[in-house]
């Protein structure tokens, strides 16, 4: 099966381990970023989501129309805006982009970060109204009749879009959470199911709890799966892990200066994922073939902390060990955004390529 790599498209150059250099939307920084990934070899870069951080869409369409084939993942809180906005915002953007966008779905797992935008839902509600946002927007994409609308969280009459998707059916609906909740609502809606880098064997729970979500909820296919990681990598493998070491002291620096407090605030996180890479954490350092832990306990368990380090051969390697458990979309960003961008490009990205071809050059010829 093909495989596809994402990249993040940052709108600056801040990350754990540096404070960025200028404003929390450098356009210039923004399109070289987004130009590094689309000349070296990666597939589609996410425009992410926080409460105080650029809105997404206008930053995707900036990016769009600048670039040539660059696939787009634009990050969306259903609490934001009425998912018949929603819808017409990313229909407009498919027509920018060339029919290049996907759009990401996040509920939140922090009630903090989600009431700073005025959302004092439960978690299980809001992954309620997510499942309800979607098969709104699924719908104002697809119909050009009128159509009404009374559920438990949005109610509006007579509804048409005068703007569809270049796409058809529609672009693709991205979603991730690691709950029963999640799955439930993910299985049922999501095209691309979206989860943070854990050891191998939890990996294949999930997807096998992903997959049977989705048969409970009647559908004949089921979500691709996406993983991410965090990819150190270096041209030896002593190289590779003193430069994970590093990584962490700077993460620990910035830390202990108060710089990451606000972004990564939480000790006892309330979203399963999160909680599941602590677990992980507290089980060891290392697992499988490459993967680190302590950068994702140094963060709480944010987002996508798991790092797979060593050199491109062995990172690689790493990958490849997900795609055999049935991954086709691998996620990964740098601490460095631009540089990592360009070496995990130039000297992962193809070896993966290879490897994968290999793999179906030899299944198509036992399917002969």
């Amino acid at each position: 099966m093909p495989v596809e790599f994402l990249g993040i498209a940052a709108t600056n150059d801040g990350s754990e381990v540096t404070a960025r250099s200028g404003v929390s939307f450098d356009r210039e920084y923004t399109l070289r970023l987004a130009r590094a990934h689309e000349d070296h070899g990666w597939d589609r870069v996410l425009f992410a989501y926080g409460s105080g951080s650029p809105d997404p869409s206008p930053a995707a369409a900036y990016i769009a129309a600048r670039t040539e084939k660059l696939q787009i993942l634009v990050a969306h809180r259903p609490n934001v805006s009425y998912p018949t906005f929603a819808a017409k915002t990313f229909a407009t953007l498919d027509h920018i982009s060339d029919g290049r966008l996907a759009v990401h779905f996040i509920t939140g797992g922090n009630d903090h970060e989600q009431q700073r935008e005025g959302d004092f839902l439960t978690k299980d509600e809001r992954y309620a109204r997510t499942r309800e946002a979607i098969q709104i927007i699924k719908k104002a994409w697809t119909s050009h009749e009128p159509f009404d609308h009374e559920g438990t969280h949005y109610r509006f009459n007579d509804f048409v879009s005068d703007t569809f998707p270049v796409q058809q059916p529609h672009p693709l609906v991205s979603f991730g959470g690691s709950s029963p909740a999640a799955y439930e609502a993910g299985g049922a809606e999501a095209d691309i199911y979206c989860l943070w880098g854990e050891p191998l064997a939890q990996t294949a729970e999930q997807i096998e709890s992903v997959r049977t979500a989705a048969k409970a909820a009647g559908r004949t296919d089921v979500p691709r799966i996406q993983v991410a990681f965090r990819p150190i990598i270096a041209p030896t493998e002593e190289l590779a892990w003193e430069k994970a070491y590093d990584t962490l002291a700077r993460i620990k620096s910035r830390r202990s200066g108060g710089l990451l407090n606000r972004r990564y605030p939480v000790r006892n996180p309330e979203n399963t994922g999160s909680q599941r890479l602590l677990a992980v954490a507290a089980e060891g350092d290392r697992h499988d073939r490459a993967l680190w832990t302590p950068t994702a306990a140094e963060t709480g368990g944010a987002g996508n902390s798991n790092a797979l380090v060593g050199t491109p051969e062995t990172v690689a390697q790493a990958l490849l060990d997900y795609y055999d458990l049935g991954v086709d979309i691998l996620s990964a960003r740098g601490y460095d955004l631009l540089d990592d961008a360009i070496d995990f490009g130039r000297h992962v990205i193809p070896l993966v390529r290879e490897e994968v071809a290999k793999r179906d050059k030899i299944l198509s010829g036992a399917d002969a």
